[in-house]
Order: C-alpha cells, then structure tokens, then sequence
C-alpha cells in the first residue's frame, strides 16, 4: 500500500522555494508514495507545472484569504479574515516598532495573520502518514491537517529573520522534524532555537540538472544586449539587496566600464523604491528591472557572470541553476554563502556592500581568464541530488 504525503504551500508564483517545490515533485516515487499537493490560493504560473501524478486538493475559500489585503478580504465577503487583518497589522505594527525592523511589521503580520486565521479554518478530512508544510508561516499544516507525522521546512537564515520569535517558537515545537536545507541554516536556526536541535534532518533542495539544462535552451531571452552581461534572479525586496546592486553598477560605470548591463528577474513590493533608485542613479538603460520570468533559465544561460547581491538567504537554488549552466557567481558574504560557494574556486564571495559587488565584478570583467577558471572547475561538478528524497521517505512511519 502506497504511503501517502500532503504536501502545502501558500500559492505557486514564481520564486525560489515554488520552484524547488516543483522539482521535488518531479523527482517523487508516485510508485510508492501517494502525493496530495494542498495549494491554498490556486494561482502561480507554476500552477502549470504541477506533475500528473500529483493530487492537486480544490481551493478552499477561507485558505486563500491568507496574504489578501483588507481591500480584497472586504470585496469577496470575507469579513472574519478582514477583522483579522485589523489585528494582526496592530499586533504587529506594535511589536515591529519596538525593535524598530528594517523590513517593517509585514513578516510579523503574516504570523499573526496565520496563527489567527488556522483556529477557524476547516479541517481537511484525510490522514495522512506524513504531512510537509513547505512555506512559512506553517500554522494551518499544523492545525488543520492530520498526519502521523508532521515536518516543517527551513528556507532562510533565520538569524535574520525580522519575526515574533515566541509566536514562532510556539509553531515550531509542535512539529516532529524540521527540514532544513544546508548545514549554515541548520545553524543559524538552532543559534535561534537551540532547544529545537534534536528534530532537525538537514535535506538539501531538490534539483535536476537535466532538466535546467533542456528548459535553458527552450527560448531566446531578447532582452538581453551583446554586452557585458550581469544577471540576478529573486524577488523583489530588501533582503536581496538589489539597491546595493544599483550602487555597485553605478560605481562601475563611473569607472568607465559603461558596457555592462544588469538583469533582474523577478517581482515584489520592493518596484516602486527600487525604480526610483534606478533613476537616480541614471541607469534606465543599464540596469534592467525584467519582472517575473516562468523560465528564466535562457538569461542566465546568455550572461557573462550571475551575481546574488543578497543580504541574507539560506541556500538560494538560483546560485545553483546558475553553476548547472556553467556561469561564473559571485555571492555577497552573508552568513551561509560559504556553504554554497568555496570562494576562488566554483564562485566569488565578496563583501556585503556596493563596493564589494563592484569589486567583485571589476575583477572578472577585466579578465576572462579568472571567468574561465571558475567555468572550468564547474564542469566536473555534479549537482544532481535526487538522493536527498530518501532521508525525507525514511521518516514516514512504517
């Protein structure tokens, strides 16, 4: 009898952990394992991408309410989501203004929001033998779910992370295992959460360098000049550290390499600030907001170095895509860059600031050489880790 898993996320747009999702689902044994996949708003354009084998669950109305502003709870008559709305962006307005956040109360609203919302919203009717909750905030898995057992995943370095981290805690202990996706993030949470280091199974996100190598030649990607190309891909937000982009490339154009220009795939609440920025600067024309991409594999393909100007993360799958395909990276020094790139040999870290991504960039536009040493010790990596799906089967109960 086939063990059964569900499997939630709050939607399927475009970004790094959806997409890692998706490649986990190709790479599942539907042979043995009965896949529920409960999407809580029915929109992404991954929604596409969803394998056969997996049982997709119907959208259920008070689920997609989770991340609607109060305009749109108040327009489809979702008026309990809307009062909680009310209370969860006071609760958090509050506790953000007392730690005076850089990223403001959002983070800490979405808890509230989750954690407030999961006491009404209706249980799914099944049991399950395990149950994955794959995007944070993870109340409505833990709540509203049955399972044998329950499992949450770590994505981020949470000892940046801008949350309530009682209210965070209280979630955390309920769960059986927490995934986490490299050793650095396993660090950074358990320097957070050292009681929670005995439910910790570290399992890498799942890739297929086959099939970023085939969807990589799938279409051209015209927007891209014959220049010196820089790519970038992530959301768009402070914590990918996009400003500082801006600032390195206008640093590097003052020193005359005028010929290089940066692309950004992706999209966020971060547009507005970061256009404007743009203009300042004068780089309409060189640093090139792309938006969201469903494949955006064709524009690393074609650039010249792929840069992750990141603040924080955990372990970005992008950095990843971009050495399957060959590309020379440089990674800014957040805490867990050197579990993802030996500096000097796979990818550049540099510092964490304008002038270290220009740095950096100066460095290997002014020679291919060192561009073909990191192109040349790529080659004979292997990225491929469909291996890591068996520590995940091995805690289902028998």
């Amino acid at each position: 009898m086939k063990k059964s898993i569900l499997i939630s996320v709050y939607d399927l747009e475009i970004g790094g952990i959806e997409r890692s999702l998706i490649n986990m689902l190709e790479a599942f044994d539907y042979e043995h394992y009965e896949i529920d996949l409960l999407v809580f708003r029915h929109q992404g354009d991954f929604m596409d991408m969803i394998p056969r084998d997996v049982n997709l669950l119907p959208e259920k109305k008070p689920y997609t309410v989770l991340r609607k502003s109060l305009r749109e709870c108040l327009a489809d008559g979702s008026y309990l989501a809307a009062g909680v709305r009310l209370i969860s962006k006071a609760i958090a307005r509050v506790r953000a203004a007392r730690r005076k956040l850089n990223e403001g109360p959002g983070y800490i609203q979405m808890q509230w929001e989750a954690r407030l919302s999961s006491y009404y919203f209706p249980r799914l009717p099944k049991t399950y033998d395990l149950v994955i909750s794959n995007g944070w905030p993870h109340d409505v898995a833990l709540r509203k779910v049955k399972a044998r057992k329950k499992l949450a995943w770590i994505h981020t370095d949470y000892s940046k992370l801008e949350i309530d981290n009682r209210l965070d805690l209280k979630v955390w202990r309920e769960f059986d295992y927490i995934a986490s996706i490299s050793a650095d993030c396993t660090a950074s949470f358990i320097s957070t959460y050292p009681e929670l280091r005995p439910k910790i199974v570290q399992i890498e996100n799942i890739i297929s360098p086959e099939f970023i190598r085939k969807m990589s030649q799938a279409e051209d990607a015209p927007e891209v000049a014959d220049m010196f190309n820089v790519v970038s891909v992530g959301r768009l937000s402070y914590v990918k550290g996009y400003d500082m982009a801006v600032q390195a490339l206008r640093t590097l154009h003052n020193r005359g390499m005028t010929g290089i220009r940066w692309y950004v795939i992706g999209y966020g609440g971060y547009e507005r600030e970061l256009r404007e920025l743009i203009a300042r600067n004068g780089l309409q024309e060189s640093f090139i907001l792309l938006g969201k991409k469903i494949n955006p594999y064709p524009y690393i393909n074609r650039c010249d170095v792929y840069v992750q100007p990141s603040r924080y993360e955990g372990k970005a799958v992008t950095i990843t895509e971009a050495q399957i395909l060959g590309k020379p990276v440089i990674i800014t020094n957040y805490p867990t860059a050197p579990s993802q790139v030996t500096d000097g040999v796979d990818g550049t870290i540099c510092d964490l600031s304008p002038d270290g991504i220009a740095e950096a960039i100066q460095s290997l536009y002014h020679s291919r050489e060192k561009r073909n040493v990191l192109i040349h010790n790529l080659k004979d990596r292997d990225y491929s880790n469909r291996g890591e799906l068996n520590k995940l089967y091995e805690l289902i109960p028998s």
